[in-house]
């Protein structure tokens, strides 16, 4: 799909400087811009570029003036980065803006689609499925029954839906990641053998929350696994049954919550960290990466560590755990000299 330089610069409300009938059809980093493509310049230390790409059109701040020819269009608006970011939004929405059933696929009798909605290939929707408009289901998906999946959500391609999960408004959902497995629940028996616990409840996404790929949200042993508005979930998590996440909390990759701890809302989680069940973690809360949480945390606490500590005493620890060998050696030649003294 082709734009022209005059119909981005009114999506963007900007000033065109040269061709405004020059054509483009792809995004490129502006030090590797070629003919056709719409790059941006944001950060100073790119200026160079914008003398040398070969892009078409470029989108530069209003206060941007050029001190060499240029081959590119510009396109000046008040903030360069975030025009960009619009751009890749509606390029985003048009590229994936796909309609209608697609064969093969399965779809209950019992389920219901709702306008503009799109099923890939080889997908399976269940028994009593509710699909609300808009609603994009990429191919080989697996939607149990019972689901409800709200308006402009999108499962990408191998995604697992269990039975009875309830996914809200403007979610997207990932290839390989899997809402409401089973919660990891058995019981020790006398014989040494675990009996399984029955996982009877479900997981609910609220709206505008995203799932990374390949991860993981446990159905609840009863009630809820609940990830609140707002929430953004990276690649490779696990979330445990009865968890609950606050809204607009963020999670990097590999990070496990075991069962039924309470995340609060505007809460930054690093990657690799490992969080212990039954705790409360509070609101505002940073825990960085590789860190291990076995307490509860009081809001707007910030640590590091493994078990966690303050971010401020790790931080000061950190230079003698480092010298810790140095140190060794002069107390050990201290105490040679002491005894040497005696």
């Amino acid at each position: 799909m082709k734009f022209k330089a005059e119909q981005i610069a009114e999506i963007l409300e900007g000033d065109i400087v040269g061709n405004s009938q020059v054509e483009v059809s792809k995004l490129s980093k502006i030090e590797e811009g070629e003919e056709g493509a719409l790059t941006f310049l944001a950060n100073p230390k790119y200026t160079p570029y914008v003398y040398t790409t070969q892009a078409s059109i470029v989108i530069v701040n209003k206060d941007f003036s050029p001190e060499q020819d240029l081959t590119a269009t510009l396109i000046k608006v008040d903030d360069a980065y975030q025009s960009f970011s619009k751009l890749l939004e509606y390029y985003n929405k048009v590229k994936l803006n796909k309609f209608g059933v697609e064969q093969p696929s399965v779809i209950s009798e019992s389920s219901k689609l709702g306008t503009d909605v799109y099923v890939g290939a080889f997908t399976y929707i269940g028994e009593n499925v509710i699909i609300e408009d808009n609603v994009k289901i990429f191919p080989n998906a697996y939607i149990g029954d019972n689901v409800t999946i709200g308006e402009n959500s999108i499962v990408f391609s191998g995604a697992k839906i269990y039975s009875e999960s309830i996914i809200g408004k403007h979610c997207v959902i990932n290839s390989g990641a899997i809402i409401g497995a089973d919660g990891f629940g058995f019981a020790p028996q006398e014989n040494g053998e675990y009996k399984k616990i029955p996982q009877i409840g479900n997981v609910i996404l609220e709206d505008f929350v995203d799932i990374g790929a390949a991860t993981t949200i446990d159905r609840a042993t009863l009630g809820s696994t609940v990830i609140r508005k707002g929430v953004k979930l990276d690649n490779q998590i696990q979330i445990a049954h009865n968890v609950e996440i606050g809204k607009n909390t963020v999670i990097a990759a590999q990070t496990g919550i075991a069962g039924s701890t309470k995340v609060g809302e505007n809460c930054q989680i690093g990657g690799q960290v490992g969080i212990a069940g039954h705790l409360v973690i509070g609101n505002g809360v940073r825990i960085q990466a590789q860190s291990g949480i076995g307490r509860n945390i009081k809001d707007n606490e910030t640590l590091q560590g493994s078990p966690a500590f303050g971010y401020g005493d790790w931080n000061k620890s950190y230079v003698y755990f480092k010298n810790l060998p140095k140190l060794a050696k002069t107390i050990n030649e201290l105490e040679k000299k002491d005894n040497g003294n005696s």
